[in-house]
């Protein structure tokens, strides 16, 4: 799947000709949605999860707005999604006609104050999640890891995107649980990340979601290529029932109350939500169309074909659960910020 490269200026002539072409806050939702031609900017390379659930989404959504719009998929990678969240606030037109994907965890790195998150995320409307499943982090059969206690004994590289779930869990690891992760950062995606192990560059995926894997790598769940070292949730999945959850692994309840913050952003899953401004009507108009879509037995059919699991969240109860992430305890925030710092902060080299 070819990813579709959009440089920023080509962004903002898109956002110019939009702002220019009519007034259209008269409009209802049906009228401005008939025939139009919509985006779905992806925070991330093509061939990952965030992108392949996106393009599900992409290509079912219209089926259930009034209108009969298209929807196109655009890959905007950057900044562990923030460079297309940044765009979609300061940039896009801010009428309900450009969707987006980023990193689930952006709430959580609003919470613990990272400055490279420059807008708010409790702003942003979401449309809905349709995969709330558990992250996993796991490692590559011949790296000589199995289990977790073996990265608690050796030095273990691992890929990540940035200052994402791939290099938060592996720093919340090494420091609540005694993990020696080395976290190799640059990588634009997971499936990049996904090369790199097939390579040997790094030995470990620091978080991919467990229907991910099952969804895109098949194959290799069958031929035991991965050893899934744990499993980041609040409960566990029912068919990883000998996999320890992270927050399990904590040595107190406090450490505990840290990881269960690290993992709630799992119900956000993998988010689609559009910029904060958009009309009102619109919103709830695309909330509309996104429930009776996860709830089609049609959809739901072809979804299955292609291996996507279909759990799903409504855009009103992930804006509440971004909300609860980001008014955590002050206590819990600060630690896990102490704890998984800025992007670069216990880290290995970047990569090139």
């Amino acid at each position: 799947m070819r990813a579709i490269r959009i440089p920023a200026q080509s962004f903002t002539a898109l956002a110019l000709g939009l702002a220019i072409a009519g007034p259209a806050g008269a409009q209802s939702p049906e009228q401005f949605y008939q025939n139009r031609k919509m985006d779905m900017v992806i925070g991330y390379s093509a061939g990952g999860t965030y992108d392949l659930y996106a393009r599900l989404v992409a290509r079912s959504l219209p089926n259930y707005i009034a209108g009969n719009p298209t929807i196109v998929p655009r890959n905007m990678p950057g900044g562990g999604s923030r460079t297309a969240v940044a765009w979609l606030v300061n940039v896009a037109p801010k009428d309900g006609s450009v969707l987006m994907t980023a990193d689930q965890s952006l709430a959580i790195a609003q919470a613990l104050g990272d400055p490279q998150v420059r807008f708010d995320v409790t702003k942003l409307n979401y449309i809905g999640n349709p995969a709330r499943e558990n992250n996993t982090t796991a490692a590559w059969h011949t790296s000589g890891v199995k289990t977790i206690q073996d990265a608690m004994d050796k030095e273990v590289t691992v890929g990540a995107t940035g200052g994402s779930t791939s290099s938060q869990y592996p720093k919340a690891m090494n420091a609540l649980i005694g993990t020696k992760f080395k976290i190799i950062l640059g990588y634009p995606g997971g499936n990049d990340i996904n090369l790199a192990i097939e390579r040997g560059e790094v030995a470990v995926r620091g978080s991919n979601s467990w229907g991910a894997w099952k969804a895109t790598r098949p194959d290799w769940l069958r031929d035991n290529k991965i050893n899934i070292l744990v499993q980041i949730g609040l409960e566990k999945a029912e068919d990883l029932p000998n996999v320890p959850l992270l927050m399990d692994l904590a040595k107190n309840d406090e450490d505990r109350a840290v990881l269960r913050l690290l993992s709630s952003p799992t119900a956000i899953g993998r988010p689609i939500f559009t910029n904060p401004g958009a009309p009102e009507d619109r919103v709830t108009f695309l909330r509309a169309a996104f429930d009776k879509m996860v709830k089609d037995p049609k959809f739901l059919a072809d979804a299955k074909k292609e291996n996507f699991e279909i759990d799903p969240v409504s855009g009103a109860e992930m804006q509440k659960i971004v909300q609860e992430i980001v008014s955590a305890p002050e206590g819990v925030r600060k630690k896990l910020g102490e704890i998984i710092g800025g992007v670069e902060e216990n880290t290995g080299p970047a990569r090139p």
